[in-house]
């Protein structure tokens, strides 16, 4: 992802875990005659650590409403310490290389962390991703990486969770504004759910390609619909999930200094069919 505008997917990273819980209780004599505040609280659970791997396989690499490439291959590996997430996100195309050596491959490092403003209502995760590009060339107009923190604010009511976010490149210096709406609907019946899911942003960048005669400019909006349906295969350690979005890159333009703007021929709107199969540990 980087000078890619939206990528989509939908798709799913599962937290599975190790846990280990201490409890005091006290003696049943003792509960039974001491007033309530002196019975000791139970300690609160530890932190939980899990690792999950997840192949997947997209039919499209859209990214914030451009296609940077066709059906791929997007392994991920990410490791949860309580509100600590790192992981590292992967592209390996198949064979539609849009732009040959800037996501062929692709290698995305990134971390997050939330902390509660409102317990089970709102919480706040700032986070960043180092996007990077082992085969881009300077000379093709590439960057090798770029870096971009990122702050979202989590709301959740009931099943209903909204995000807004924000980021910030520093090497295609500029922000993405974001905002996702994510909605779980229970298949009670079937043992699973569908979660329902939508995006719109707008990205400005001032600076989207190295060794320039001038700055060249990029900026956008975009959009993005979808569904995905998880299917537990082993309780909490293996899971299948299989999804289904509509993405649209509109207003999407490139200026290089005082010349005349663009359009971008990768904003495109694409379905997006994408299977991944999460192993926790």
């Amino acid at each position: 992802m980087n000078k890619k505008t939206t990528a989509l997917i939908l798709s799913a990273l599962t937290l599975g875990a190790i846990s280990l819980q201490a409890q005091t209780a006290a003696p049943a004599a003792a509960a039974a005659t001491a007033p309530a505040a002196a019975v000791p609280a139970p300690a609160p659970a530890a932190p939980t650590a899990s690792w999950t791997f997840t192949p997947s396989f997209a039919s499209q690499y859209m990214f914030r409403g451009v296609r940077l490439g066709g059906a791929g291959f997007e392994p991920s590996l990410e490791y949860d310490y309580d509100v600590l997430a790192l992981g590292v996100w992967s592209n390996f195309p198949f064979d539609s290389k849009i732009v040959p050596g800037q996501s062929n491959p692709e290698f995305d490092f990134y971390g997050s962390y939330k902390f509660d403003v409102v317990k089970d209502t709102l919480n706040l995760q700032p986070g960043f991703t180092f996007y990077t590009y082992p085969r881009a060339k300077k000379t093709d107009g590439f960057y090798k990486g770029t870096f971009e923190p990122n702050l979202a604010a989590n709301y959740t009511v009931g099943a209903l969770t909204l995000t807004p976010k924000v980021y910030y490149d520093f090497v295609n210096k500029g922000p993405t504004l974001e905002f996702n709406a994510a909605y779980a609907v229970p298949l009670k019946d079937a043992g699973t759910e569908v979660d329902l899911a939508a995006q719109v942003g707008t990205y400005k960048w001032n600076s989207s390609a190295p060794d320039q005669p001038a700055d060249l400019k990029a900026w956008g909006n975009y959009w993005l619909i979808g569904a995905t349906m998880p299917f537990q295969i082993v309780k909490d350690t293996q899971k299948l999930s299989i999804g289904l979005a509509y993405t649209k890159g509109s207003d999407n333009f490139l200026k290089l200094g005082s010349t005349p703007k663009v359009a971008n021929g990768g904003a495109l709107a694409r379905g997006v069919v994408t299977v991944s199969y999460a192993i926790t540990f």
